[in-house]
C-alpha cells in the first residue's frame, strides 16, 4: 500500500482528500502543521507527500527544505498562489510537483501516481549499469550519482530527469517527452518546471553551470545529454 502524508490545516480539504485517497485504497496520515509533518516522516516514512504551504507555524518553504533532508518522498504542493514566482520558489526549494487549488481529484491523482513511479527502479535503455562522465558518475542501478568521489543529493524528480536524459546519450530529448514522462502532463505552460530543475542539475553537476557541458539546451525544442 502506498503511504502518503497530508500536509494540511483546512479541514474541509483534509476530509476530501481522506475520501478521495483511502477509496482508491491509499494509506493516510495527516499533519496539521509543519512540527507534525516532519515528526510523521520520520517515523511514518511516507511515499508522497501532498504539502498546504500555508501552515500555521511554519513556512511551506522551509517544510519543504526540512522535508527534503529528512526523506527522498516526492513533495507535491498543494497551493492556491498561483504566481510563477511562487511556483519557481516552491520546486527551488525541492518540491517535486505544485498543484493549485481548486483542483479536481483526477488531476491530483493523476500527478501523485506519477510522483510514486518517479521513485519506483525503472528500466533503462543505456545497456549499461553505469554512466561515467569525466566529472561525475550517475550509477543507474543503485539510483544514485557521484562527484569527487561524493554523493550527490538528487530529489526523485531530479533523478528521473537525468536518468532519461543519460539513457539516450546524443539524443534530443523533447520538452513534451519530458513533461509527460515526469509530470504525466504534455502542458506547454509547465515548460518552467524542465528550466528550473535543470539549472538545478546543473547546479549539482556541471564544473561551469552557466556554460553546460554534458546538460545541453536546445532553446524551444528540449534537452540532450552529452558525456
Amino acid at each position: 500500500m502506498t503511504r502518503v502524508l497530508v500536509v494540511e490545516d483546512d479541514p474541509q480539504l483534509v476530509r476530501a482528500l481522506l475520501i478521495g485517497l483511502q477509496a482508491r485504497q491509499y494509506g493516510i496520515d495527516v499533519a496539521p502543521d509543519g512540527t507534525t509533518a516532519l515528526r510523521l516522516t520520520a517515523a511514518r516514512q511516507p511515499d508522497v507527500i501532498l504539502l498546504g504551504l500555508g501552515l500555521p507555524d511554519m513556512d511551506g518553504l522551509d517544510v519543504i527544505k526540512n522535508l527534503r533532508d529528512r526523506s527522498r518522498a516526492p513533495v507535491l504542493v498543494l497551493s492556491a498562489r498561483r504566481a510563477s514566482e511562487e511556483k519557481v520558489a516552491a520546486l527551488d526549494a525541492g518540491a517535486d510537483d505544485y498543484i493549485t487549488k481548486p483542483f479536481s481529484m483526477d488531476e491530483l491523482l493523476a500527478r501523485l501516481r506519477a510522483a510514486v513511479r518517479r521513485t519506483k527502479t525503472a528500466p533503462f535503455t543505456s545497456g549499461t549499469a553505469a554512466v561515467t562522465t569525466q566529472d561525475f558518475t550517475v550509477d543507474l542501478v543503485a539510483k544514485k550519482v557521484t562527484r569527487e568521489g561524493r554523493d550527490v543529493r538528487l530529489t526523485p524528480t531530479e533523478w528521473q530527469l537525468l536518468e532519461i536524459l543519460v539513457c539516450h546519450p546524443g539524443r534530443l530529448i523533447t520538452q513534451r517527452h519530458l513533461l509527460r514522462q515526469v509530470w504525466d502532463s504534455s502542458r506547454s505552460d509547465r515548460t518552467h518546471y524542465l528550466r528550473v530543475y535543470m539549472a538545478q542539475l546543473r547546479r549539482k553537476l556541471e564544473p561551469d553551470p552557466s556554460h553546460p557541458r554534458y546538460l545541453i539546451t536546445e532553446p524551444g525544442m528540449g534537452y540532450r545529454f552529452e558525456s
